[in-house]
C-alpha cells in the first residue's frame, strides 16, 4: 500500500488547517492560554533575575501581589487574585484538551468524516493526553527556566551548578525521548489505546519508518521556529506592555493605569495567539496524517 509522500502530507495538512475553522478555534483558545501562561511564568522570572543581579537580593515569590495589595483598593486585589487563580487552572489543563479536539478533528477531516464533536474528543481524551504530557514536563523551556530560577535563589552552595546542570541535561533528555513518542496522542485519540501500548506503538513507528519519513526534518524546523517565535512573543509582549504602564503612569491613576495595561496585554496576546493557531493546527495535522498513514501498514517486527 502506497505511503503518501511528505510533499503531499504537508499540502494536506495545510489545505486542512485552512479549510476547517473549528480546528482553528481550538488551535487559537489553546495557544491564548499557553502564551498567557508562559508570559507570566517568563515574566516573574525576568523579574527575579533582576533582583538576584541587580536588585537586593531577596525576592520573593508573592511580592508583585504585596505589591498590588498596597497600592491599589482592596477589591481590585480580590478580583486580581482570584482572576489569576482561574486564569491559572484553565492555563493549566485547556491545551490537553484542546489537542484531543484537534488531533480527533484532524483525523476526521483526513478520513472525510464529519468535522464535529470536538467538545467530546476534548473531554474523552484529556486524561490520558494530559498524563503524556506531564511524563515531560521537564521537557518544557518555561518550567525549566522558572526551577532554574527556584534553585538559583533558594539552593546554597557548590550543588547549585551541579543541580542546574542536572535539569537542563533533564530537559535535554525529555526532548529526546518526546521526539520519539510523538506519536502517543495520536494513537490514544484515534485508536483509543491505553497510554503505555500509546508510547510503545510511537517509539515503534519512529523506529520503523525513520528512513522514510525524512518531513521529521522540516516538522523539526517548524517546531524550532515556533519556540523562537513564542520566546520572542513572551519577551516582547510584557516589555510593551511595561512601557505603556510607565508612560500612562505619568499623567493617569496607578489602577486605570493598571487596568489599561492589563487590556492591552491580552489584546496583543490574542492577536499573537491568531497567528499561531495556524501554526499549531499545521504542526499537529502533519502528525496526525503521518500517524493515518503509517498505521495502515504491517508492523516490520511481523513476520508472515
Amino acid at each position: 500500500m502506497a505511503r503518501m509522500t511528505p510533499r503531499e502530507i504537508i499540502a494536506e495538512a495545510w489545505a486542512i488547517t485552512r479549510r476547517e475553522a473549528s480546528m482553528r478555534r481550538w488551535g487559537c483558545t489553546s495557544a491564548f492560554f499557553e502564551l498567557l501562561l508562559s508570559i507570566k511564568l517568563i515574566s516573574y522570572q525576568i523579574y527575579f533575575l533582576y533582583e538576584y543581579f541587580w536588585g537586593t537580593g531577596g525576592a520573593g515569590f508573592f511580592d508583585i501581589e504585596i505589591v498590588i495589595y498596597e497600592s491599589m483598593p482592596h477589591w481590585f486585589f480580590w478580583t486580581f487574585l482570584i482572576v489569576l487563580g482561574v486564569l491559572f487552572i484553565i492555563e493549566f489543563f485547556f491545551p490537553h484538551m484542546a489537542l484531543g479536539a484537534i488531533i480527533g478533528l484532524a483525523a476526521k477531516s483526513h478520513m472525510g468524516e464529519p468535522v464535529k464533536g470536538g467538545m467530546v474528543l476534548a473531554l474523552y481524551n484529556f486524561f490520558a493526553v494530559f498524563t503524556i504530557h506531564e511524563i515531560f514536563v521537564l521537557g518544557s523551556l518555561s518550567t525549566s527556566i522558572t526551577l532554574t530560577s527556584v534553585i538559583m535563589r533558594y539552593i546554597e552552595g557548590n550543588a547549585k551548578g551541579f543541580i542546574i546542570g542536572l535539569l537542563w541535561l533533564v530537559w535535554a533528555l525529555s526532548n529526546v525521548l518526546r521526539f520519539f513518542f510523538s506519536f502517543a496522542e495520536e494513537a490514544v485519540v484515534i485508536d483509543k489505546v491505553g497510554m503505555f501500548e500509546a508510547l510503545g506503538r510511537s517509539f515503534k513507528l519512529i523506529i520503523s519508518y525513520l528512513g522514510h519519513i525524512m518531513f521529521l526534518l522540516l516538522l523539526l524546523f517548524v517546531i524550532s521556529l515556533r519556540i523562537i517565535l513564542n520566546v520572542a512573543i513572551i519577551v516582547v509582549i510584557p516589555g510593551l506592555v511595561i512601557g505603556i504602564v510607565l508612560l500612562l503612569g505619568t499623567f493617569l491613576s496607578t489602577l486605570l493605569t493598571w487596568i489599561i495595561g492589563g487590556i492591552v496585554g491580552i489584546a496583543l496576546t490574542l492577536v499573537a495567539s491568531y497567528f499561531f493557531a495556524y501554526l499549531h493546527v499545521f504542526k499537529q495535522t502533519v502528525w496526525t496524517i503521518t500517524y493515518l498513514e503509517l498505521r495502515k501498514h504491517k508492523d516490520l517486527d511481523v513476520i508472515g
